[in-house]
């Protein structure tokens, strides 16, 4: 392929053989299978996660969020499903010419009520204007450098055979909001995105003191593809229960009415999580004690068979292959 098509930032199949074959050869040093939301690094006996993501989301203001509490909220998230406590962030913004400062205004004030909800410094910054034409309205650049307590270290690669799957609530929410905010789409119960910081959710789980394998937020590419990538990791295999995964009636009524997969759709306030059989009903009897897992289920579990594949038990009895996602459900959504 010659060219960089839309596909290649929809988190999907096209985004994974882009860092496979370009970014990793030319810019990576650890293992590929490590391909985590954060990396963890060490100095002075201290671990340290970092983590980095650009937010070109559209429209930059939708229901439940805007861009702002988008841009800190995912990088918080990536951080927190590395177990680390997120501490600082830095931020760059790209602004388009012609740019109201109202709306610039609106959208900094958002991402410093969500720093401060997350517990997090904005501690560095950096920005850049561009002519009329040369960006949409604005793009945002978010670092996080959180702390990992010693002895705790969480990733796809690690994950068992016999380990269970639970997810923190319903999914498609943001995936939804956005669609319905950017098409003029109208529901009888309005969908607002689920985006907020998971790391007090997350600390919730680690002070049970369970043997958490694997944490990791479904966004772009959502449930589908996010699994898809720690079957690959492990190289062992999952199985997914169809009528286990949590829903809203109006997401599930968008997916049906424009043929939208709900498995595909992105979120960005939601966690997957992997744990041992002996300790999953510990664990989620505290995620649904929590406000942002009160929905959470047990969706699945990791097998020995079919390696690096997951497959889906259906509602009817049947069995299907749930592939990573290829092409693109919906560019821009974060």
């Amino acid at each position: 392929m010659e060219r960089i098509l839309l596909d290649h930032g929809s988190g999907g199949k096209l985004s994974h053989e882009l860092v496979q074959t370009c970014f990793l050869p030319l810019l990576g040093k650890g293992d590929p299978h490590q391909l985590n939301d954060s990396a963890n690094v060490e100095i002075d006996n201290t671990g340290l996660a970092i983590t980095t993501d650009s937010f070109v989301v559209d429209p930059i203001f939708f229901p439940g969020g805007d861009i702002g509490h988008l841009a800190v909220c995912g990088t918080v998230n990536d951080l927190s499903m590395a177990g680390a406590r997120p501490l600082w962030l830095t931020t760059a913004f790209i602004l388009e010419e012609g740019l109201p400062m109202a709306d610039l205004r609106r959208i900094v004030e958002s991402m410093a009520r969500t720093a401060r909800k997350a517990g997090v410094d904005l501690v560095a910054g950096d920005t850049k204007v561009v002519p009329k034409g040369k960006a949409d309205k604005l793009f945002i650049n978010t670092t996080g450098v959180g702390v990992v307590k010693r002895g705790r270290t969480f990733g796809g690669q690690f994950a068992l055979p016999g380990d269970q799957i639970l997810i923190s609530g319903t999914v498609g929410d943001h995936g939804v909001a956005i669609l319905s905010s950017r098409e003029g789409l109208a529901f009888e119960t309005p969908v607002l995105s689920d985006s907020t910081p998971l790391w007090d959710l997350t600390k919730t789980i680690l002070d049970t003191g369970a043997d958490i394998r694997v944490m990791r937020d479904p966004t772009r590419g959502g449930v589908a593809t996010t699994l898809n990538e720690i079957a690959l990791q492990s190289e062992l295999g999952i199985e997914i229960q169809e009528d286990a995964i949590p829903f809203k009636e109006a997401v599930s009524s968008a997916c049906e009415i424009l043929g939208l997969d709900l498995l595909f759709l992105a979120n960005e306030g939601k966690m997957l999580v992997f744990v041992t059989k002996d300790e999953v009903n510990m664990v989620l009897a505290a995620m649904k004690n929590h406000p942002d897992g009160r929905e959470a289920r047990r969706i699945g579990e990791v097998v020995s068979e079919h390696p690096g594949r997951v497959v889906m038990r259906t509602r009817i009895g049947g069995r299907r292959i749930v592939e990573m996602l290829t092409g693109e459900q919906l560019p821009r959504i974060c």
